[in-house]
Order: structure tokens, then sequence, then C-alpha cells
């Protein structure tokens, strides 16, 4: 097999280094774009048969529970990404699933789409749980085929992926570019594929709004409005210097390449991570110093067994707090040194919410870790007087409003039973019971969990209801799905 490697030249910088003039463009269709279709609700279905064909919806639970994934079925009554969960309910019909998240679960699978992917290409770049691109130049023959060559290769990573999850959909988009792939597999949503060749990037982009283009958010729509500006095509017909004076010398370079499809970014393989956090959501807002103490407590725990797993350690300690007006302020302090001790995290993320203040109830709690370093060093600490440790340098402070709640609140159910000493039966969660076998739990509460006993290699199954302290019934882990 003829073997093309695509070396770009070394790139050129804009004003600060920001944007790349330099790198050339591919004149193949050489970039892949993956994404799983409804990622979380198709895991879901597929392992739940009596909700395929259904509305399901999978994120918080709770009253302040927000959508993370809706299935093409609850699509079709409005339900989005990001949609408050009570909305999302009053939007659909009787029958409709609302589950929370199984992490376990949507890693599983993936792992075994990405494996497909990497089968195909040696350079691939996940970017989320459900979405990578994929470099075809160094294992294709890119410089001499055809759409129709391209065209197979997509669908046969397609039906890879369906054979390797059990059935899942993926949408595949190939281009001259990252940009280009990624709104070509956009564009074959959902279940399909689509090749945009070099040549054909103006035409396709033509009668697009600007907000289709990637990184053209509300605020410079807004602007461009202003001056006549609706669609694509409109962009293109501006000059270089009025979108640099409109919106700046980066940000005008930028759209201005966008709007002709100019996008020199290359596919990477490995992608540093920028920060480690976890949040929640309440049921109820916590009023209580105590509550606001002891949920940070436990967030930094969970955020340093995420470091400690990956190896990490950080300097930057951040702290998230939404109060019940929905105010967002978000403080954050840099240490000496950098740290995975979950008693340090929640030394500083504590300092950093009581500074903020707990007002009239927080209804959601944030910790993050940044700034990562590849050693702790810290110090031990010294009494340096109230109010100060020895281990901060230097604080930060942003406050932010925000109209709707964005965190998805996937341990609402458990972190509430949690606090109250229960067995954790969050909907959707995978058990086992001894006498009947693997299944599902249907919904909880009053001191019962019901359960619904099927698989994805099973029809729809039974439904029956126990204890929910019922010793022969306990959680398990996400089932196969391959016979």
């Amino acid at each position: 097999m003829c073997r093309t490697v695509y070396r770009p030249t070394a790139p050129g910088r804009g004003p600060g280094g920001s944007v790349p003039y330099g790198l050339p463009m591919r004149a193949t269709a050489s970039v892949l774009h993956v994404d799983l279709d409804a990622f979380f609700a198709a895991v879901e279905q597929r392992d739940k048969p009596s909700l395929r064909g259904r509305p399901v919806v999978v994120g918080g639970t709770g009253r302040r529970g927000v959508v993370s994934t809706a299935s093409y079925e609850a699509r079709h009554y409005g339900v989005r990404s990001a949609m408050p969960a009570w909305q999302a309910r009053a939007q659909l019909p009787g029958g409709a699933a609302f589950l929370s998240g199984r992490f376990d679960a949507y890693r599983r699978s993936s792992r075994a789409a990405l494996g497909v992917l990497r089968e195909l290409s040696s350079v691939v770049e996940q970017v989320s749980i459900d979405e990578a691109y994929a470099d075809l130049a160094p294992d294709w023959p890119v410089d001499g085929w055809s759409r129709a060559d391209a065209e197979a290769l997509a669908e046969r990573l397609r039906a890879g992926v369906r054979g390797a999850t059990g059935g899942l959909t993926a949408s595949v988009g190939v281009g001259s570019s990252k940009m280009m792939a990624k709104m070509a597999s956009e564009a074959s949503k959902p279940d399909g594929l689509r090749v945009i060749w070099p040549g054909e990037e103006a035409a396709f982009l033509a009668d697009l709004p600007m907000r289709a283009l990637p990184g053209v958010g509300p605020a410079t729509t807004e602007k461009l409005r202003t001056f006549g500006a609706v669609t694509v095509a409109d962009l293109r017909r501006m000059a270089l210097p009025d979108l640099v004076s409109i919106l700046g010398e980066a940000s005008g370079h930028g759209v201005h390449d966008l709007a002709r499809g100019i996008d020199r970014r290359e596919v990477t393989t490995h992608r540093e991570a920028k920060s480690v956090s976890a949040e929640e959501t309440f049921h109820q807002d916590l009023t209580d110093v105590r509550e606001v103490t002891a949920e940070l407590g436990l967030l930094a725990r969970r955020v340093a067994a995420r470091l400690e797993k990956a190896g990490l350690f950080g300097r930057t300690v951040g702290v998230k707090l939404r109060r019940h007006d929905f105010s967002t302020h978000l403080r954050s302090t840099t240490l000496a040194h950098g740290t995975d001790r979950a008693e340090l995290i929640t030394e500083q993320a504590v300092r950093l919410a009581l500074g903020i203040g707990v007002g009239d109830g927080v209804r959601l709690l944030g910790v993050s870790v940044s700034g990562f370093v590849e050693h702790s060093q810290e110090l031990m600490p010294l009494d340096l007087g109230p109010g100060v440790t020895s281990g901060s340098q230097e604080s930060h402070t942003a406050d932010v409003s925000s109209e709707t709640d964005a965190a998805v609140g996937w341990d609402d159910e458990e972190s509430h039973a949690a606090r109250l000493g229960r067995v954790a039966w969050p909907t959707g969660a995978d058990v086992v019971h001894a006498e009947h076998g693997a299944g599902w739990v249907w919904g909880s509460g009053l001191g019962r969990v019901t359960v619904r006993f099927e698989g994805p290699t099973t029809g729809p199954g039974p439904i029956r209801t126990f204890e929910a302290d019922d010793p022969a019934l306990r959680r398990s882990d996400p089932p196969a799905w391959a016979p």
C-alpha cells in the first residue's frame, strides 16, 4: 500500500502567537471526524430493551438536575442538552425515561468505538468521550484516492463501531481540515457519513448561519449582524481590515479564515488535561455552613482521587459556588507547591467558599485543581495567624452570572443517599439480584426499589419491587452487550 505522510511546515504565528497563519491547507480530504450519536442515551437504550424507541433523557434526575444527553425521540419534543430537567419533563409525553448517568458503561463503549478508529489510523485525537478526529494521511494513500475511497473508509468505520459496541451508531465526516470534517459529520447526523472534497468548502458553508462556524458565539454574531452579516456568505463579502476593526486582530483573522473553510490545526494524539474538577447541584439549597463544608470535603476527595489516579499534582485550587438566585461566583488560590491531598484541597476550598459567603442558600458547589506540576513538595504547615496558610501564595476572584444551571449533577441521588446513610439506588443504575439476576433500577423511594430485569441481549423484562435494604439486591457492573 502506498503510504503518504502529511508533514506541514513550521507554523507561522499571528499577533501574540495565537493564530497560525503559516501552516499550509491540505489538498486532500484526509481528516476524519467521528461522533457517536446521542451517545449516553444510545448506550442506555442498547442496555435497556424496554427503552428502545422511547424518549430517554440522561443527566441529573432531581428537581435541580440538567439534561446531559437526550435521545432523538426526546429531541423530537424539543429537549436538548443543558436544559433543566423540570423543563424536559414538562415537554415530554408520559412514558419518557429520566436516568442518572452510568459512566462506567459509557467509558467501556467509548473505548470499544475508539479502538476501531485506532485500527484505521495511527494518529487519533480524542476530544471527548464520544468524539474524535483521525489523520488518515500517515496510513492511507490519500494523495491518490477518490471520493468513493474516502466514503468506503468512513463506512468501514461506522460498521466497525456498530459491531464493536453492540449496535451504537456513529456519524462520520471527512474533509481537508478538522473544521470541515466536524461540520461534515454534523451534517450527516444521525447515523450517516459525508465527505466534503477539497474545493467544495465554500459552497458547503455559504448558506449556513454565522453561528455554525466554530468559535463564532452570540457576542461575535451580534457585532457582525449590525454590519449586515447573517450567513457565512455574508461574512466572506466583508474585507479582512473591516473584520479586524470590528473583532480585533486575532478574532478578525480567525473569522476571515473560517468563513472560507480554512483551518490549519493539526490532528494531535496528546491533549493535556487543564484541570480536574467535581461539582454537584443540590435537591435543596444548602444554608448551613457545616453542610457546605461537608460537601466541599466530599468534592475535594473526589478530585484528589482523580488526581492520584492520573498521577497529577496541581498548584491552583478553585471553587465554584452558585447561589439560590443563580448568580455564580468563582474563586481560586495558588499554592506554593503542587498537591493531590484531599485535606489540603478541602482546606483551601472551604476558605474560598466561606470568603464568598453562603448567603440565602447554595444550589451548586464545585471544586477544581489546575496548574499541574511534575512533583509535590509541600511545606509543613506553619501557624501564620488566623486565616493564613503556609501553602497559599495568591488568590484570584471572578464573578459571573448564569440564567441556567449548567451542572449535570450526576451524583445527586448518590450523594443525597450518602448524607442520609442509605444505600443509593439512582434511576438507571445496574443491579443484580441473587434470585432474579441482572437488571436496572426503574425507580426508588419510600424505602423501596423497583427493578426491571433485562439487558442488552434480552427482550424487555419483568418488573419487581424490593425493600431498599434487601440483602439479595446489590449494585453491579454494566452488562456485557455481546452474548
